[in-house]
């Protein structure tokens, strides 16, 4: 029996200058269909929709509807669906929690405080998210590496504690901005027409603005807080961390049923 490798800086290093293709080729062969993406509809998961669904017509792509998106991502969405054939799994926050923090502390209490952002995130994303891994054993992002100073060490493959120690895929940490812009242009593919008004980080409309010329792409999401503090709760760094990591498939082994 061929030993399984234990570590995902092992897979990261076998992968080491492959194109995200390829990463996702890997991925998709071993976990489907217990592995999704998760999409904000931004340019970078349009194109993993792309790449995923390229290789495989049944991938699976989820999305967290907040109830507080732009109209602009949910025609980005719908345009997704129709062009590229890919079935949506819609997660949502519990309702009863939501209007009992909006009793409590009103529409906009992510503004007087870190903690109540967090909370508010917690409610609406943390949660379902929670919900849309439960099964998983692997999940895909679109985060890259020059997104923001929180993001900079991002490594193409790392074990999600958070979320029970599934293993967790950025194929595109070291694309650039303009690698994925390309790639758009040059497969016609939709986007979210936010972009082009100055969104480079798609988010909720009260938590996310335009940025300005110069600024990091990320500068618009809660732009009232300090740059380290600007990450939902979704991605929780695991890379540098002294984890104890789940088996992870050796490369060329036969799928097996799951």
């Amino acid at each position: 029996m061929i030993p399984p490798i234990g570590q995902a800086g092992n897979l990261a290093e076998r992968f080491r200058g492959r194109p995200p293709e390829n990463v996702l080729a890997w991925v998709l062969s071993e976990y489907h269909p217990r592995i999704a993406l998760a999409s904000s509809f931004s340019r970078e998961d349009i194109v993993l929709i792309a790449m995923m669904t390229d290789i495989r017509a049944d991938a699976r792509v989820f999305a967290l509807d907040t109830g507080r998106l732009n109209e602009e991502t949910y025609e980005a969405a719908e345009a997704v669906r129709r062009n590229l054939g890919v079935s949506i799994e819609w997660h949502f926050p519990d309702r009863e929690a939501v209007e009992q923090l909006e009793r409590t502390k009103g529409l906009h209490s992510f503004r007087e405080s870190l903690e109540n952002r967090h909370e508010c995130c917690r409610i609406r994303k943390v949660e379902p998210l929670a919900r849309a891994l439960s099964g998983l054993r692997a999940w895909v992002t679109g985060q890259r590496k020059d997104q923001s100073i929180t993001r900079a060490a991002l490594p193409v493959f790392e074990i999600d504690g958070a979320h029970g120690g599934i293993l967790k895929i950025n194929p595109l940490a070291d694309w650039s901005d303009e690698q994925v812009r390309s790639f758009v242009r040059e497969r016609g593919l939709p986007y979210n027409r936010l972009h082009d008004m100055g969104y480079p980080s798609i988010g909720c409309a009260p938590c996310t603005r335009s940025i300005l010329h110069g600024e990091d792409p990320r500068a618009g999401r809660w732009w009232w807080e300090r740059p380290e503090h600007k990450e939902c709760g979704l991605h929780q760094s695991s890379h540098g961390a002294d984890r104890k990591e789940p088996p992870v498939p050796p490369l060329g082994r036969k799928k097996r049923d799951r």
